[in-house]
């Protein structure tokens, strides 16, 4: 656990972004989460999106990301992508609508970033947003933990 909180506070540190520390994963505060375990993090009208540490510890190892192709439109909830774990096979959600600018294409070589840098280098996809009130529709860093905590709860 010492680790991944070290592992966090680089990425945070990276990011610029604050940590928030959880007994089961680390959630970043400066970040908006979605129910579907995504995050994304708002710079102006842009946004990077990647899966959230509870999601890939869920997932365990990630072998395989399937990414959108740049100019794609995403929508709030929409699916873009997949993560392909030694466990499951998952879609991957965008918490904000707009248009594909960017993929982290590191991802084809090294999908276990997804894992090892959930909140910084294994990022998924940087979108153009078209609609920033989306954001309202999301989980600041304390609603998210709550969430995932009463999600655990149940299983």
């Amino acid at each position: 656990m010492a680790c991944r909180q070290l592992w966090a506070s680089r990425a945070a540190s990276y990011l610029r972004i604050s940590v928030f520390h959880r007994s089961f994963s680390n959630v970043l505060k400066d970040l908006k989460y979605a129910d579907s375990h995504e995050w994304v993090k708002v710079d102006g009208k842009s946004a990077i999106v990647g899966i959230t540490d509870h999601a890939q510890d869920h997932l365990g190892d990630v072998v395989y990301v399937e990414l959108p192709e740049v100019g794609a439109a995403v929508t709030q909830g929409g699916t873009f992508g997949a993560v392909e774990s030694v466990k499951a096979t998952s879609d991957i959600n965008s918490p904000v609508s707009g248009e594909v600018v960017e993929v982290n294409v590191e991802l084809n070589s090294s999908p276990a970033l997804v894992n090892s840098s959930p909140y910084g280098n294994g990022w998924i996809i940087r979108v153009k947003m078209s609609d920033n009130g989306e954001l309202d529709n999301l989980m600041d860093s304390e609603q998210y933990s709550k969430f995932c905590e009463e999600e655990d709860s149940k299983h």
